[in-house]
């Protein structure tokens, strides 16, 4: 419990401090955002704030969870473990198209940067590596970071997808997460703030699934999950620094994180996704993210075959812009409705666990 006290404590420290360091630096090498001319009109007066803010993120999280390895010494966990390293270098991969896709737009000056296929390939080979790497690595029991099992809170037995459909789904997934996460960042904070709470939601069930793991207590109700504490690391770090971000990406924001830092935590969600065996769950726990793609599919969808818009325009937190909400009250209510799916998500993992014990 220590460590994972050390991981979101140093997180978010990290994020906190370095994030004004990049937005001097940033608004002086003009690294300022671009906005879409077709969205609100409000959000015309953000046009120049510095972005790529997500580097802030990403090197919280790094330092949480190196840090707590390095001052825990002596306390629970091992050392660094095959599962959290993987959704690490999926979070930074995902990242790092996102810093060229940020980057682009900023020496191009408009709000589009790496096309559609080149942000799909840089997604494709993260989501393969991460996909064939997941299957390696077998634990003390056999146990392998990721499973060919499709789960929901922990595996279904009857639904096996083979090695290579596996790989697949990894992409669909990293696809998936990255792209309804990048979708939601577009008003202040509400991506941050959003992540958190779902990362603190998963920062509970890794360390209940710690509690409870088959590896050191194989009793009725165990999660087969290779290092579970070690990802309960993972998830409070990313939540320090998605807090320690928000501090300044807060309405009005100072810095915005843009695809680096969009991309690389919809990476997170997928990895953790997998190598939690909660696949399923996540939907729900992520609803909202999912909400906001769902959105912008039914958007086009109806479009293209009726010519007309089920929302003012999509993703829908900006329809209810349009429709006269302020930006901070979509913002909060939005959050709230982040907080509501993860009480659910965990509300559901729990009543599984209960359930399976005879509860």
């Amino acid at each position: 419990m220590r460590q994972i006290l050390f991981a979101g404590g140093i997180a978010l420290a990290v994020a906190i401090l370095l994030t004004p360091v990049l937005i001097k630096a940033f608004s002086r090498q003009g690294f300022g955002q671009e906005i879409r001319v077709e969205g609100p009109a409000s959000h015309q007066s953000k046009r120049g704030t510095p972005t790529m803010g997500g580097v802030a993120i990403i090197a919280g999280l790094w330092a949480g969870y190196w840090g707590s390895h390095l001052i825990g010494i002596g306390y629970d966990a091992d050392g660094p473990s095959a599962s959290a390293l993987l959704v690490l270098g999926l979070t930074t991969m995902l990242g790092g198209v996102g810093f060229l896709d940020d980057f682009i737009k900023i020496r191009k000056q408009r709000n589009l940067g790496l096309n559609k296929t080149a942000k799909l390939v840089g997604q494709l080979i993260a989501a393969v590596l991460f996909g064939i790497l997941a299957l390696q690595f077998p634990g003390a029991t056999g146990l392998t970071p990721g499973s060919t099992n499709l789960s929901y809170v922990r595996d279904i037995a009857t639904v096996s997808m083979g090695s290579v459909v596996f790989i697949l789904f990894c992409y669909l997934l990293v696809s998936a997460w990255s792209n309804a996460v990048n979708l939601t960042d577009g008003l202040d904070g509400l991506a941050a703030g959003s992540m958190t709470l779902v990362l603190g939601a998963y920062t509970i069930i890794t360390f209940w699934q710690y509690r409870n793991s088959c590896e050191r207590d194989p009793v009725t109700g165990c999660y087969d999950v290779r290092d579970p504490l070690d990802l309960a690391l993972i998830c409070a770090a990313a939540a320090g620094a998605c807090i320690g971000f928000l501090w300044w990406n807060a309405a009005p924001a100072k810095i915005f994180m843009g695809d680096t830092g969009s991309l690389a935590l919809g990476g997170l969600l997928a990895g953790l996704s997998i190598v939690t065996r909660t696949e399923l769950l996540m939907v729900v726990v992520g609803a909202l993210f999912v909400a906001e793609a769902a959105s912008v599919v039914v958007q086009v969808a109806v479009f293209r075959s009726s010519r007309r818009r089920v929302f003012r325009m999509a993703p829908f937190h900006h329809h209810f812009e349009l429709a006269g909400w302020a930006e901070t009250t979509v913002i909060i209510r939005f959050w709230l409705l982040a907080a509501i799916a993860s009480a659910i998500g965990l509300a559901l993992f729990y009543s599984e666990y209960l359930a399976d014990i005879g509860g």
